[in-house]
């Protein structure tokens, strides 16, 4: 099945590869995913939907580590804000917890990438189903969803 972050993609001409692999978690699908992909945890990239009010954020972080809500907050020049709950996630989005992609989703959201992805020459993010990850040069992925580089790392917590 082909998801909607493959069709922007591929509407796109955004180059990218595809790695799947079998998905039997019921959470921590960011970890579950570099495990069984064989990929270093600060490759896999983790995709959260946060809010404030009624403005949504799209956040991607790599999937060993947490999310500090006052700097990317900061970062988008929000007053604050909250991780969104999964069924309010998915219907922003089109995807399943687990599945969200930063590509395709239904509504446009804002989003940020963790800095440190741009010491990567490739990140994988999900793509659009749980057991779909894309690989994709993190340069590119800011340039074709208008993303904020920034530090959205919170130092005192563990993933």
């Amino acid at each position: 099945m082909i998801t909607q972050a493959q069709t922007f993609l591929k509407q796109h001409k955004i180059p990218h590869t595809l790695h799947e692999y079998v998905c039997d978690a019921t959470d921590d699908f960011g970890h579950h995913a570099a495990h069984n992909l064989g990929m270093s945890e600060d490759k896999v990239f983790k995709t959260i939907i946060l809010h404030h009010d009624k403005t949504y954020v799209t956040c991607v972080v790599p999937v060993n580590i947490r999310i500090s809500m006052k700097k990317a907050a900061r970062l988008v020049k929000l007053k604050d804000l909250e991780t969104t709950d999964p069924q309010t996630a998915t219907r922003i989005t089109g995807f399943v917890v687990g599945g969200i992609s930063p590509f395709g989703q239904k509504r446009k959201t804002l989003t940020i990438l963790h800095e440190s992805a741009l010491l990567q020459d490739e990140i994988l993010v999900s793509g659009g189903r749980r057991g779909l990850s894309i690989g994709i040069a993190p340069q590119i992925l800011v340039s074709s969803l208008n993303a904020i580089v920034g530090d959205v790392e919170d130092p005192q917590a563990k993933a």
